[in-house]
């Protein structure tokens, strides 16, 4: 079940998804997070942040909208209060940093520069679309995108790009990353959304609009995946928008994805990363695959 995304050597594809995995031992209640491939924690900025006003979850029919807005504690909270759980749970860190403009990215990477070596990568989120209601991504411009990327190499870590699909072309972007300094891409987040309560024609969520998660935006991250993968057949790349079963991870994995994130699914069973985990090795034993590898971009033959 190896697989590499970049330098880095995980031992097996699935990784549990910034944002819903809570700063990443959490999940240790429900499972081995050693067992995982790793663990990406929720993007961390330099200083505490308190996110958007409630509410900020709505249930959508095929998945959920969120307007959390990155609230979190700082990195240097997580490194003090966090990490050493993570620490003593043997599991493999991807730390997600974010920040309101490049400088705030590059300190928050220059905090993770002393991280111990179980922050095995940095995932630079460049992509949250419920802050600021949307206005300003960084991943909808190549420039800002190469800027933030070249600003983040101060955490002296592989950099794994997040990429957003609301963009006309994500190669573009994603090109930009890479030339940038990013060993790989995650794609994707959240799509853009928003809901109306019709009894009252008020919005739903507390800062207007959110991002839509879910077994609804699977089709848009096995897409991503596939023309990212055409584009760039060394590049790192992290598939990641409705895992829910098995049977999705393989399907990411197919199109190119040399790993996978379980997230939205975590909220309706927090075992989901193990048990996708499980179902994929299944997967591969019934369908003869030696090596987890052999899937990859296996859409492409």
């Amino acid at each position: 079940m190896a697989t590499r995304v970049g330098t880095v050597t995980l031992p097996n594809p699935v990784l549990a998804a910034s944002g819903t995995a809570g700063y990443g031992a959490e999940l240790g209640a429900y499972m081995d997070l050693s067992s995982l491939g790793a663990v990406v924690v929720k993007s961390l900025s330099p200083e505490p942040w308190p996110g958007n006003a409630a509410p900020r979850l709505r249930e959508t029919v095929s998945g959920m909208l969120n307007s959390v807005g990155l609230q979190n504690g700082g990195v240097p909270a997580w490194l003090e209060d966090h990490l050493p759980a993570l620490r003593r749970a043997r599991a493999r860190v991807v730390a997600s940093i974010w920040g309101h403009d490049v400088r705030a990215f590059a300190r928050a990477a220059e905090l993770l520069a002393d991280a111990g070596p179980e922050v095995v990568a940095v995932e630079v989120n460049l992509s949250c679309p419920n802050l600021d209601g949307g206005r300003h991504l960084f991943a909808q411009s190549a420039a800002e995108t190469a800027a933030v990327i070249g600003a983040a190499a101060a955490c002296r870590r592989p950099l794994w790009a997040k990429l957003s699909p609301n963009v006309t072309d994500l190669s573009v972007i994603a090109a930009a990353a890479l030339g940038a300094g990013a060993e790989a891409v995650t794609l994707v987040n959240t799509v853009m959304g928003m809901a109306i309560d019709p009894r009252r024609a008020a919005l739903q969520l507390g800062a207007g609009g959110g991002g839509l998660s879910g077994p609804a935006i699977h089709p848009v991250a096995v897409r991503a995946v596939y023309e990212c993968r055409q584009a760039f057949p060394a590049a790192g790349i992290i598939g990641v928008g409705g895992v829910f079963r098995g049977i999705d991870a393989v399907e990411l994995l197919e199109a190119g994805a040399d790993a996978l994130q379980v997230g939205t699914a975590t909220f309706a069973d927090p075992r989901a990363p193990a048990r996708v985990l499980a179902e994929v090795e299944r997967w591969c034993n019934r369908a003869g695959i030696r090596k987890v590898t052999d899937l990859i971009g296996a859409a492409h033959a």
